[in-house]
């Protein structure tokens, strides 16, 4: 979710708290404070306001929920599902809606995954690679409509084998002339397009839970191709991508995770908006998303959980990464993310929480310090 508006949710969330009547203020509290597990594996619902004001929004205001629940409550073994729903709306007719779905079915034997996105708003360009300026920030308008989904199923113990599409459009306006997205020739794809990516996916998953892991390997290659479907300079090529996880229990309160991500986008004529981009509230922390945007990306990170109680937690985490050119792989300088940020578990029993991290990355000559206040539900892996 946009860090910005979860600031807005949660800032409206705790004046809806403080302005509740003395009995049931004390009886919320009561609940969210309770080290008690409710451990009749019952489904949830975690709703929130957002609220908020900037310049180039107006007033915004809107919600989003979590809705958790089990396919099998009986199975202790069954994954965690979860529908995740987001609407927001501004006096300046902007607007941003989202739903996603993680299901997976009695016996873990399918994982189903959707996305269905609208954007109408408004985000800042720098250029393409990993050495832009800040002062080449150009305010660009974004209407994008997606629709992604995916099923894996499980052939063996922990290894899954599926399929994905991601259809895309999108269109860009310039709020500024003269600003460095219309000036540079070499950015393709300033219209915008549509593209249709078709996928094969492998998985292997061995975590003790997909929440809060303590412990096991999550591994997922997905190689994507999109066919010249909508002719013209629309793009045409494939995409790849690599997640792994690996997490180590320490002690029975402290965990240690790792988590390696890298993406490539080959083809003809690709344009700007699908270009890996640096930076994002899960991986390389402290990074405006798409203030280094190139053909690769490979960034590293890893964390260590502290769970203080059932209810509350703690974090450190340090990462690496950078996004480079085609065969500039040995050349490139990883940027540097280091932060921490506290947890609070609103569902004990199925491990899920609100994230609030900080995180700081370099330092460009003349410029401040990148760095970035994310609020966020669930870990960032």
């Amino acid at each position: 979710m946009n860090k910005e508006l979860l600031r807005k949710i949660f800032a409206l969330s705790l004046l809806t708290l403080i302005s509740g009547n003395g009995f049931s203020q004390m009886k919320l509290i009561k609940k969210l404070l309770s080290n008690e597990a409710d451990s009749t594996r019952s489904s949830s619902f975690l709703p929130l306001p957002a609220l908020g004001y900037a310049q180039e929004t107006g007033v915004e205001i809107g919600g989003a929920g979590l809705y958790s629940f089990y396919t099998d409550r009986k199975d202790s073994l069954n994954r965690i599902s979860r529908l995740t729903g987001m609407v927001t709306v501004t006096t300046e007719k902007q607007s941003n809606f989202s739903l996603r779905s993680d299901i997976w079915t009695p016996g873990n034997k399918y994982h189903l995954t959707s996305e269905l996105r609208y954007r109408n708003f408004p985000f800042n360009f720098y250029g393409i690679g990993n050495s832009t300026l800040q002062l080449n920030e150009d305010p660009i308008t974004q209407k994008l409509f997606r629709l992604s989904a995916g099923i894996e199923k499980m052939f063996f113990k922990n290894s899954y084998t599926g399929l994905s599409f991601n259809y895309e459009s999108q269109r860009f306006e310039d709020k500024i002339t003269g600003g460095i997205f219309s000036i540079n020739p070499d950015i393709i794809g300033k219209a915008g397009g549509r593209v249709l990516f078709m996928g094969i996916t492998q998985m292997f998953d061995s975590r003790n839970t997909n929440t809060y892991t303590r412990k096991g390997t999550f591994l997922r290659l997905n190689y994507s191709y999109a066919p010249d479907f909508f002719g013209a300079d629309q793009f045409s090529g494939s995409l790849f991508r690599v997640d792994f996880r690996n997490f180590q229990s320490l002690s029975k309160k402290l965990t240690l995770g790792l988590n390696a991500d890298y993406q490539s986008i080959n083809g003809s004529n690709v344009p700007f908006y699908l270009l890996p981009q640096l930076g994002s509230d899960e991986m390389m922390r402290a990074y405006y998303t798409g203030r280094f945007r190139d053909q690769n990306l490979l960034a590293l990170q890893s964390e260590i959980r502290l769970r203080i109680n059932p209810r509350f937690g703690m974090t450190t985490f340090i990462g690496a990464g950078n996004v480079y050119s085609d065969g500039k792989l040995k050349l490139i300088r990883l940027k540097p993310s280091i932060g921490g940020g506290f947890r609070y578990f609103f569902d004990i029993e199925k491990g899920l929480n609100v994230r609030i991290d900080y995180s700081v990355g370099e330092q460009n000559p003349g410029e401040k310090r990148q760095s970035g206040f994310y609020l966020s539900l669930g870990e960032a892996f």
